[in-house]
């Protein structure tokens, strides 16, 4: 009968570990805070045309968008190697270009994402 409170004690005390490791996830804080790099990248939206073409145009809202999610390199990162940017046509290397075709005086130059460096 011990064992088995023992057990069922334990059992329960595992559920809870993962439920809170699951929760923490899911609400905590990841490469973009709480938002997730999938829901970032919707955002850049305004951003499509010149993230597959270096000599497009960078619209003011796409620059406004860049310069919010840019604040966080790691989270501009995630965003553009997301497979939601692949999915969308984005080529990282004229993506990461967004930045400096913006004229961002405090860009993060040279960060590296992943392959790529922002120039």
């Amino acid at each position: 009968m011990a064992a088995a409170s023992l057990k069922f004690i334990c059992l329960v005390g595992l559920l809870l570990v993962v439920n809170i490791a699951t929760f923490a996830t899911v609400n905590g804080a990841g490469e973009c805070g709480k938002s997730s790099p999938v829901d970032e990248a919707l955002k850049l939206a305004p951003c499509a045309a010149a993230a597959q073409d270096e000599k497009a145009s960078v619209s003011a809202s796409c620059c406004a968008q860049v310069k919010r999610i840019g604040q966080n390199p790691i989270c501009l990162c995630a965003v553009l190697l997301s497979d939601t940017a692949k999915a969308s046509g984005v080529n990282p290397q004229v993506a990461m270009s967004i930045p400096k075709r913006c004229n961002f005086a405090n860009r993060p130059v040279g960060y590296k994402c992943g392959p790529y460096t922002l120039p």
